[in-house]
């Protein structure tokens, strides 16, 4: 089928969107649609610098670091007609503060939103806290019409939203969302006239619509690495367009650190050290995901200096040795993958036959395929001796990887009871870890890296992490489309898309 030349776009993903309520949106495919229908205060441009979007100016700090005043734009709607203004952002932040789910957003910095005046937004900090200003990107923040939420202040609302976005929602359903441009838009308008987003169930379906001229645009989160190898060689050859965003995912494998076998630190330590990333980056995605020896990505403070050993199979199996194991004892590790998510399976086959190579008579891996909503569900109940995740951050900051995985309001020795920590599966913590975690929050520039770099070295040799790699995300265009370009966080410009010719 020849590309259409139609006005309006088709952008296809995976995965299904079962709320559009900032406050519980999670997942690339929801916050990218968020994207295309609200704005933040603030955005990252290419550069990842910091820009203005719905604030006027770059947000003004107290000398304490304690306070901070965000002067707002005064021409901007929501799709409703509702004014956009100093009160409707201090709604839609309370709002979050009070029933958002993803608590590791937002924390224990914001003590108070104050309404300044009209036009002027002042938050009151617990501490000072240097990843506020990459916070205020965070798509969750994005303001929502009190109007139009004014009977869902403490509830969700699932199949709407009003935003003050360049597109507006006129249809909605999991599978498929019709946008269209706001006309009352404070910005650049869309270059197209309209999007339909549809997800689609398997990596094959995709791959297809995309190759047959049916969708416009392919998002490539959750493809399979054989399919996504083909389009970047499409792409090489001028048959399509593909766009790069800056590489913010991170792939990584949570141990129960709470249990045995795994309470056992070496025995942590030996699966790290059985690991070769360099073989599972060029075995699974042709070397599209780069090797990772950090939870924080390069490019990021802290992300430059790799904390996690590389593949030392010897070292493994002098830790297993130590802990009466190898010869006629075998340590038998279940690891569970998401069965919906094509690189964890190829990453767990992969893996697995690593072991049976170096350590066979040491170690081995069982395999259990799992649906990715039923491992997140039973992740904080440590139904998971090891599983395969990923990551990225809601913002561009250290703090959006490391409190998600290691924040613990409650630990006895290096066990997490209560916090981030459990939450993800790993139960793990260290003493002053948590102290750590403060301490780089509130510092700036080169002073930040070494309470950062005590964080990793911690973790690294607490070893209930392992991370694999790193992943750009990506999206491939139809060649009468421009080419898909993405922001300073990871997102598609939607509005930006365009018939070329």
């Amino acid at each position: 089928m020849a590309p259409r030349w139609d006005s309006r776009l088709t952008v296809a993903s995976a995965g299904r969107i079962s709320s559009l309520d900032p406050s519980q949106a999670n997942g690339g495919s929801t916050i990218q649609l968020l994207s295309a229908l609200g704005d933040p205060l603030y955005a990252l441009d290419s550069n990842g610098q910091l820009e203005p979007r719905l604030a006027s100016t770059l947000p003004r700090i107290s000398a304490d670091g304690r306070t901070v005043t965000i002067p707002l734009r005064r021409d901007v709607l929501f799709h409703d007609g509702t004014r956009f203004n100093a009160e409707a952002m201090a709604f839609s932040l309370r709002r979050f503060l009070s029933i958002g789910t993803l608590s590791y957003v937002v924390g224990d910095r914001i003590a108070s939103i104050e309404v300044e005046d009209p036009y002027t937004l002042r938050l009151n900090l617990n501490r000072r806290s240097t990843s506020l200003e990459g916070l205020l990107t965070s798509l969750n923040l994005t303001p929502i019409s009190p109007t139009a939420y004014s009977e869902h202040q403490d509830r969700f609302l699932h199949d709407r939203f009003v935003g003050t976005g360049p597109y507006r929602l006129t249809s909605f359903s999991e599978h498929q969302q019709r946008l269209e441009p706001f006309d009352r838009y404070w910005g650049q308008p869309p270059s197209n006239d309209g999007l339909d987003l549809i997800t689609l169930s398997n990596s094959t379906a995709l791959y297809g619509a995309l190759r047959s001229g049916e969708v416009d645009v392919l998002l490539s989160a959750s493809i399979d690495e054989d399919q996504r190898h083909a389009l970047h060689e499409m792409a090489k050859t001028g048959a399509l367009h593909e766009g790069i965003g800056p590489a913010t995912g991170i792939g990584y494998i949570t141990l129960l650190s709470n249990a045995e076998p795994l309470k056992d630190q070496r025995l942590r330590r030996a699966l790290a050290l059985s690991l070769n990333r360099e073989e599972i980056s060029t075995r699974v995605s042709y070397g599209l995901r780069t090797p990772l020896r950090s939870l924080v990505p390069p490019g990021l403070p802290g992300g430059d200096q790799p904390s996690w050993p590389s593949h030392d199979p010897q070292a493994a199996r002098r830790l297993l040795s130590q802990a009466g194991y190898c010869g006629d004892k075998l340590l038998t590790i279940p690891l569970t993958f998401r069965s919906n998510v094509p690189a964890d399976k190829l990453l767990a086959l992969t893996w697995q036959a690593q072991v049976q190579r170096d350590l066979d008579d040491c170690l081995v891996l069982n395999l259990d395929g799992v649906e990715s909503t039923t491992i997140y569900r039973q992740l904080d109940k440590g139904a998971y001796k090891s599983v395969i995740l990923d990551w990225s951050g809601q913002y561009p900051d250290p703090e959006a990887y490391l409190t998600p995985l290691l924040s613990c309001v409650s630990s006895e020795g290096n066990i997490c009871q209560d916090g981030e920590a459990a939450i993800s599966g790993s139960f793990w913590s260290a003493p002053g870890l948590e102290q750590s975690l403060k301490a780089s929050d509130a510092l700036r520039g080169p002073a930040r890296l070494e309470p950062l770099q005590t964080v990793e070295e911690m973790t690294a040799k607490g070893s209930a992490y392992i991370p694999v790699w790193l992943e750009a995300p990506r999206a491939w265009g139809q060649t009468n489309l421009s080419t898909p370009e993405f922001d300073g966080s990871g997102r598609v410009l939607l509005h930006q898309l365009r018939r070329d010719g």
